[in-house]
């Protein structure tokens, strides 16, 4: 059982006894180390399953851990939420301390506190809503009562979507909608759960008889409401072990807080107190960018900040990317991708598509790289979508498999057939076939899905020998339940916030702006920091390759007027030394986004550009695009000029897409002026690369030399369905 432990992890496994505080860095192997803890402690005799209670963050989290304490042999240990485990608790003890049926969980809040709102008189916009709501939540897990809420909010520095007192009072009107309707929200069955707890100690008494003995993770995270919960749980005893990481803080805005992990010593005087510092995950690279971001924090949490020590090969060194403009960023995130995803033996990175995220920091910003990576022909999947396992693909599959399930038993055909090949047979019926199909969209999607189950099934024969497809079935319930969803293959668009606790081989993190990382609203040195380890995180998520890339303005042809995150200062080559260099170099910067192969001429230029007429050098992006001062003597074919901006109104149009997606006003100004005659020349003009070359750069030279177009809506035009 304790093979294979590094001497951090078995310290953790074999200190079964008291308290037990485990400070685990990014990728060192906590949740290893923890699931060893509990089986070791079961075969050992020391823990009885059913007394053992793990408690995380979320479902998938708990999923995961239940898989690896299955696969150790302590198959019957509870890992829940604290969520889950509280419903549990509310639901089997209601009738007796309240009588009855539990409430009518309320699962979106939203419209309840838009309804309360209008009670109040208060119009609020869709932002707003969700700001109150957020507002609401916060004050519950906090334990803040209504009346308290603008005294306790300005206390805590909160900075509140509307007036305070307001706020105040759409608290209340929700909290009395809700007692009028008999329902409650996801925070009440925490409050509920420690109430029943408080006032009834014989219901107290008979859970701590269940749980004697109580794994926390992500400590760092647990919130007031949360850690009162667990407090009641655990009575006067100490058989508790949290793991956690106070430089991963970065939901304080929903309550947590990294206090408790911080102050676990003076709460338990006696408690074993472990570091775990060997990261397993990330290239020493990698590892020494996250150190470098943490050496600059300030505040309690960076004082107890954990050096990791990468146990991995050398890798590539991060690589820095400035583009000129949004759009530009995302199509050359693009073409990387496409570049990683290539096989090796095709020249590409070999990189599975599932194993590549693109991270931001608001989920405004992946609309972008959705387009970007559809131009590309790269599969993705959006990350706080729709729910795997309540896709309808996903629900007709698992309906079929239960079917296939219960007549196997009755066909001999199926006797010697493995459970992937029984998977494939059922799924073949509904659209999976071995090869994905050409293209995007829903065919494309429903597909992934599907495949997904495949690959789920196959992982699953390989762990379990012998189990039937029943079993399978079974696996299959239990992640649903927990919404514990398999791998789709496409590239990871996700928020740094719904990144916590992912990992891939490959990690963009993108507009790494100031106003964006951090974020405008970050104004307090506690905000800031918050903001820091968000990026901290975003770092650790990537195994080997790591790209961080910001855009100097905002559209195409803007003033240059963006700086990078400060976060970085010190740490990308030509910024100001604050910290430690990246041994061996840092990777170097990537002007204008082209990556070896890919793009056109002047996405690859370095040095300064000069105006063609007066010799100027050029710093304004308009002007670049159009290779001259503005100022100075234009060569404009306006007639050229007007032919191309219908065209591109047409193309947009077809599309969907705003014009500037198709050519920027610059671009069409800059082709106008040269007459380009052939697709060399067309690509020396900056905002034409390789993919618009290849998707309009025939009707595009065609007009440049005079010849009328095909309408696009009778098949011409260039424009690619799918």
């Amino acid at each position: 059982m304790l093979d294979g432990l590094d001497p951090e992890q078995r310290e953790v496994a074999t200190s079964l006894h008291g308290a037990v505080c485990v400070l685990a860095g990014a990728g060192t192997g906590k949740t290893r180390a923890i699931t060893h803890r509990i089986a070791y402690g079961v075969r050992a005799g020391i823990l009885q399953p059913a007394s053992v209670l793990a408690v995380t963050f979320t479902n998938r989290a708990a999923g995961e851990m239940r898989g690896r304490l299955r696969q150790l042999g302590a198959g019957g240990v509870q890992a829940r939420t604290f969520h889950s485990a509280a419903l549990r608790q509310l639901q089997y003890f209601w009738p007796k301390a309240v009588g009855g049926e539990v409430p009518r969980l309320v699962e979106r809040k939203v419209q309840l506190v838009a309804e309360a709102a209008a009670r109040c008189r208060v119009r609020l916009d869709r932002n707003e809503l969700r700001d109150v709501t957020g507002e609401i939540e916060w004050s519950k897990v906090t334990q803040t009562v209504p009346e308290d809420y603008p005294a306790v909010a300005a206390k805590s520095g909160r900075e509140a979507p509307r007036d305070t007192a307001e706020i105040g009072r759409i608290y209340a009107t929700y909290e009395q909608l809700k007692r009028d309707r008999g329902v409650i929200d996801f925070e009440d069955v925490l409050l509920l759960t420690v109430g029943v707890l408080q006032e009834r100690p014989d219901i107290a008494d008979q859970v701590r008889r269940q749980y004697q003995h109580f794994v926390v993770d992500e400590y760092q995270d647990v919130s007031p409401l949360q850690q009162r919960l667990l407090e009641l749980w655990l009575g006067d005893r100490d058989s508790l072990c949290v793991v956690g990481d106070a430089s991963q803080t970065i939901y304080s805005f929903t309550g947590a807080t990294p206090d408790h992990l911080l102050n676990f010593r003076t709460r338990h005087p006696g408690a074993t107190m472990v570091k775990l510092i060997r990261d397993y995950r990330s290239t020493p690279q990698v590892v020494h960018l996250a150190n470098g971001l943490l050496s600059q924090a300030r505040g309690r949490a960076a004082e107890h900040r954990l050096e990791l020590v990468s146990q991995r090969e050398a890798g590539p060194d991060p690589a820095y990317a400035a583009y000129q403009d949004e759009p530009a960023e995302a199509e050359g995130t693009a073409r990387r991708i496409r570049e990683l995803i290539t096989p090796v033996e095709q020249g590409g990175g070999g990189v599975p598509a599932s194993q590549i995220a693109v991270l931001y920091r608001v989920n405004a910003q992946s609309e972008l790289y959705e387009q970007a990576l559809a131009d590309a022909q790269v599969p993705y999947q959006l990350r706080g979508a729709e729910r795997f396992f309540e896709r309808p693909e996903v629900r007709e599959a698992g309906l079929l498999l239960r079917g296939a399930a219960r007549g196997g038993s009755a066909d001999p055909a199926l006797a010697d057939v493995d459970i992937p090949s029984q998977v494939r047979a059922v799924l073949g019926t509904r659209g999976w076939t071995p090869e994905p199909p050409a293209g995007s969209g829903a065919v494309r999607d429903r597909w992934e899905s599907l495949a997904a189950l495949v690959r789920l099934a196959e992982d699953f024969a390989a762990s379990r020998p012998g189990a039937t497809l029943s079993d399978l079935v079974a696996e299959f319930d239990e992640r649903a339940a927990a919404q514990h969803a398999p791998t789709v293959e496409g590239v990871t668009l996700a928020s740094l916030h719904a990144a916590k606790g992912l990992e891939w081989d490959a990690v963009f993190l993108v507009g790494l702006t100031e106003g964006m990382m951090p974020i405008t609203y970050a104004k307090t040195e506690q905000q800031i920091e918050e903001e820091r380890r968000l990026l901290y995180v975003g770092v650790t998520r990537a195994r080997r390759h790591l790209t961080l890339s910001w855009a100097l303005s905002r559209a195409p042809g803007g003033r240059a007027s963006r700086r990078p995150t400060r976060f970085l200062n010190g740490l990308r080559p030509g910024s100001q030394a604050m910290g430690a260099r990246t041994p061996g170099g840092s990777g170097g910067i990537e002007r204008g986004a082209a990556a070896p192969g890919g793009g056109g001429a002047a996405r690859r230029r370095r040095g300064p550009v000069h105006c063609r007429v007066c010799g100027r050098a050029l710093t304004d992006a308009g002007e670049m695009k159009l290779m001259r001062c503005e100022g100075c003597p234009s060569e404009l074919d306006e007639a050229l000029y007007e032919r191309l901006r219908d065209w591109r109104a047409e193309q947009a149009g077809l599309l969907g897409q705003p014009a500037y997606c198709v050519f920027t006003d610059k671009t069409l100004l800059a082709i106008a002026e040269a007459v380009p005659g052939t697709e060399s020349e067309l690509t020396r003009i900056s905002g034409v690369g390789r993919r618009k070359l290849d998707r309009f750069g025939a009707d595009v030279l065609a007009l440049c030399a005079g010849r009328e177009l095909p309408s696009a809506v009778d098949g011409g035009g260039g424009v690619e369905a799918g």
